[in-house]
């Protein structure tokens, strides 16, 4: 249990801007030492995270050939042409694009690429300070709350779909409807409470010298543009109609029982090899440019968690939950929900489902409820754990993001934010949650 608080006080504190992975690292060491983890220990979580792992890095080196065409600088100009000079339907626009940006690829791989694109255009807009963060803060939210609709969208859902069996089709069928109503619900109060800071006017990007090196393609200018900007529209509509069949492969193959990480990688390794054939550019850059320090955090989490599941944290968990749990659907969705989200946000996101799905495969208790407590897990882990900026690896990304860029948001301004839309988003969507699964099941 020591080594497991000193390392979240490390990743709370991170002294000189001090990667997480290391004092996790660290802690896990300590924890393999002590002897609180066994080799069939690692062996198990290794055969969790794995696959998990090596779909999301696939995804993460789709993002990166994505920057290296100019689809960040292609992304803004299309951006400022739908916004016409609207403030609050960019505010609309920019949370869309982070819906969809997670959904194509992943929580994770939606911060890195949204977080530069919205840098980059507000910087363009040269907005104030308190009117940037309407944006950027809303925009990592959703951003992040997105990979709860679809599991394949979070790696710590796919982790814990193995560790439920679960497939792909049966948590969508679940948790589309529930997940999709939260995220709107969320952006409502969003609105609601950056509707002063929105401005109502912004101006118009020109396409001017700064920006001559990036092919830009912008809708309404395609004549003026050129030959040039046609094709890098091609370029880019093709890549994403790629990336998305991608997606829709990870599926079939849940089907059909087919390890999702082969298709993850098949695709990677033909975007690379599309890029490297066309641009003349080859993979080797991908090395320094993935975040392996993600893979790092993420696998000692896990034995970090691991470990106290082995001194008895899960078994304690199962003491005071279970009766809660088995009185109601009701009582299971709201209670581990709100137990996810609160663990999360001490102990990150990670960590956290992981000792939620083994406490809810100890309980004993039937299909249906197993699933609801699944789900509602979902809710806490995804959703729930954006109360603080430690409750996800996707906003210790963007918070990094927006300190190497200059622009970081502290974090009483990031909390007087959230306490306001996240306790009643996870609530509002884990009674959808209950009321849904009623439909489905009967």
């Amino acid at each position: 249990m020591g080594s497991f608080v000193l390392t979240m006080l490390f990743i709370f504190w991170r002294p000189k801007g001090l990667n997480e992975a290391i004092p996790s690292t660290f802690g896990a060491i300590a924890v393999i030492i002590w002897g609180n983890i066994t080799l069939a220990n690692l062996m198990d979580i290794s055969s969790k995270v794995s696959g998990a792992a090596i779909t999301i890095i696939s995804t993460i080196v789709m993002v990166l050939v994505l920057e290296s065409v100019g689809f960040f600088k292609w992304a803004i100009a299309v951006l400022s042409n739908l916004a016409q000079g609207n403030g609050r339907r960019l505010f609309w626009l920019t949370n869309l694009f982070c819906f969809l940006m997670t959904v194509f690829f992943n929580n994770d791989g939606s911060i890195l690429i949204t977080t530069p694109i919205l840098i980059l255009l507000l910087k363009k807009l040269k907005l104030k300070r308190h009117q940037k963060i309407p944006y950027l803060l809303s925009g990592a939210l959703i951003a992040t709350a997105s990979s709860a609709p679809i599991g394949v969208s979070n790696i710590v859902n796919l982790i814990a779909l193995k560790i439920i069996g679960m497939d792909l089709y049966l948590h969508t069928l679940l948790m589309f409807i529930p997940g999709i109503l939260g995220l709107l619900f969320l952006l409502a109060l969003l609105f609601l409470v950056f509707r002063k800071d929105i401005p109502r006017t912004i101006p118009p990007i020109k396409l001017t010298s700064d920006l001559k090196d990036f092919q830009i393609y912008h809708p309404l200018q395609d004549e003026s543009l050129g030959t040039e900007n046609k094709k890098q529209k091609r370029i880019m509509v093709g890549i994403l109609i790629f990336v998305f069949m991608i997606r829709l492969g990870l599926f079939i193959a849940s089907y059909f029982g087919i390890p999702m990480e082969i298709v993850a990688v098949l695709g990677s390794i033909i975007l690379l090899g599309w890029r490297w054939a066309y641009l003349k550019v080859p993979p080797s850059d991908m090395l320094a440019k993935t975040p392996w320090h993600i893979l790092i955090f993420a696998y000692t989490m896990y034995i970090l968690i691991y470990g106290l599941h082995n001194i008895g944290l899960t078994d304690m968990l199962i003491f005071y939950l279970h009766s809660s749990v088995s009185k109601s659907l009701f009582h299971a969705s709201l209670v581990m929900g709100g137990t996810l989200s609160i663990i999360s946000n001490l102990f990150n996101n990670h960590p956290a489902l992981m000792i939620g799905t083994l406490a809810l495969t100890n309980m004993g208790l039937d299909p249906v409820t197993i699933k609801t407590v699944y789900l509602a897990n979902i809710i806490g882990s995804d959703i729930g754990s954006l109360f603080l900026p430690i409750g996800t690896l996707a906003t210790l990304m963007w918070m990094h993001i927006l300190k190497r860029e200059k622009v970081g948001i502290h974090w009483f301004e990031y909390i007087k934010v959230t306490v306001r839309v996240i306790p009643p988003t996870v609530l509002f969507t884990l009674v959808i949650l209950f009321l849904w699964i009623e439909l489905v099941y009967n």
